[in-house]
């Protein structure tokens, strides 16, 4: 058990018997009221958000975590099959584990695995910029090249981006993996 006040963002805790990450965490005195910390965590088995108030003296539970980093394989079913890169262990882990951005996992990708001190994998980090090619797209006119809306895109991991009007099929662009948006074309 460790003070609240020796917390920092990213720490991963036990909080009602689960673990959670904080992603906020922010010292508070209002007026002639006692101080109190407030946490914003995310569940790692859940995915929720919660917000919560922490009294200043108040202990919370420390989960010691192992980073490791694992190469992305292939499928097998609804599972990603992961390879340590020194080792060649291979595990398999759930897509619920990964959430969101496991719609922009490509072959090879180097994924950071967070594993708990009883060997239980907490979360699944993808790099936050992925490089994808556009496999389909709709054709861009002279007249759509100089407005500056937008257009859906499938990228070939199969999900769907929206892209600038002048991309088109063949491109390959970068992609933000927290929020799915395009981040830029990739000139090779």
């Amino acid at each position: 058990m460790t003070s609240i006040n020796n917390i920092s963002k990213g720490s991963i805790i036990r909080f009602r018997g689960e673990p959670h990450r904080i992603e906020s965490l922010v010292h508070r005195t209002p007026g002639n009221l006692r101080a109190f910390y407030q946490a914003g965590m995310k569940n790692l088995n859940t995915g929720r958000n919660v917000e919560y108030r922490f009294s200043a003296s108040e202990s919370v539970d420390v989960i010691v975590t192992e980073r490791k980093q694992y190469q992305y394989l292939y499928r097998d079913g609804e599972d990603f099959v992961m390879m340590d890169s020194e080792t060649f262990d291979q595990i398999n882990i759930a897509k619920e584990t990964i959430g969101n951005p496991a719609c922009f996992i490509t072959e090879g990708l180097l994924v950071d695995i967070v594993f708990a001190d009883d060997g239980s994998i907490l979360e699944a980090e993808l790099p936050i910029f992925v490089e994808l090619e556009i496999t389909e797209t709709s054709p861009a006119t002279k007249d759509d090249r100089a407005t500056s809306g937008t257009k859906p895109a499938i990228v070939e991991t199969g999900a769907e981006v929206n892209v600038p009007m002048f991309i088109q099929t063949g491109s390959v662009i970068r992609v933000d993996t927290r929020s799915g948006e395009y981040m830029e074309r990739i000139k090779k």
